[in-house]
C-alpha cells in the first residue's frame, strides 16, 4: 500500500512520524537511494594520522547530517502551507544518502559516529519547529542559511582532507553540490534572506557541534 500523502496526516500521526524518524536516523543503518560516489574511487592506504585526520572530518560531516534530518524534520512538523512540508520532506530524503554516505566512510575508517548525535538531533529538531512554527519564510530562510554554511564546511573538509584519501573527497564533493542545489531552492521557495547578525550567531552554534563531534 502507497504511504498517505503528508498533508493528509493527523497531528498524532506527524508526531509518530517524527519520533520513528529520530530512532532511525540515531540507530539504524541509513539506506541511500543513490550509490555513494566512493563505491567506484580505489581505496588508498592511510597511515594513522591521515585515518584520524579523516575520520574527524567524517564524523563532522556525519553529525551534520544528523542534525539535517532533525532540522527538516521540525520544519516540516510545524510547515504552514503543504508545499512548504513537501519541500522539507523532500530535502530530508535527499539528505539521508549524504548520511548513508557518511556512516559508511566512517566504517571503512573504523571509526564510529559522535556519542553526542542523540542530543545534537534533539537540539536540531527544537530549532526547526520553531522557525517552522514562526512562518514558512522563515524556515525556509533557515534552510537556505543553514546550507550556506553546510557549504562553507564542505569546502574548508575538502580542503583539509589527506591528498590520499579520494574516497573521502568524492563524497564531500557530492555533498557539497547537493547542498548548492537545497539552498538556492529554499530561496526561491520564498526563502527570507537572513541579516550577518543571525548568520554569525548560528556560526557560533555550529562550531560547538564541529568542535565537540570532531573528538568524541
Amino acid at each position: 500500500m502507497a504511504p498517505m500523502p503528508s498533508d493528509h496526516l493527523t497531528s498524532l500521526d506527524r508526531l509518530i512520524d517524527c519520533a520513528d524518524n529520530a530512532l532511525r536516523t540515531l540507530f539504524a543503518s541509513p539506506v541511500p537511494t543513490r550509490e555513494s560516489p566512493a563505491s567506484r574511487t580505489p581505496e588508498t592506504q592511510l597511515d594513522q594520522a591521515q585515518q584520524r585526520l579523516s575520520a574527524s572530518l567524517m564524523r563532522v560531516n556525519h553529525t551534520g547530517e544528523v542534525c539535517a534530518q532533525a532540522l527538516y524534520q521540525g520544519q516540516s512538523l510545524t510547515a504552514k502551507l503543504p508545499q512548504v512540508r513537501a519541500e522539507m520532506e523532500q530535502a530530508a530524503n535527499e539528505e539521508i544518502d549524504h548520511l548513508a554516505w557518511c556512516a559508511e566512510r566512517l566504517n571503512q575508517l573504523d571509526r564510529r559516529p559522535s556519542i553526542f548525535n542523540p542530543l545534537f538531533y534533539a537540539a536540531s529538531f527544537a530549532i526547526g519547529a520553531a522557525a517552522g512554527a514562526v512562518s514558512d519564510r522563515i524556515s525556509l530562510g533557515f534552510v537556505a542559511a543553514t546550507e550556506d554554511q553546510v557549504c562553507a564546511h564542505l569546502q574548508s573538509h575538502i580542503g583539509s582532507l589527506p591528498a590520499d584519501d579520494k574516497k573521502s573527497r568524492a563524497i564531500l564533493d557530492q555533498m557539497h553540490l547537493d547542498e548548492m542545489r537545497h539552498q538556492q531552492a529554499a530561496l526561491d521557495a520564498g526563502g527570507m534572506v537572513f541579516p550577518p547578525p543571525i548568520k554569525r550567531a548560528m556560526t557560533m552554534v555550529s562550531r560547538v557541534m564541529t568542535a565537540t563531534s570532531s573528538r568524541i
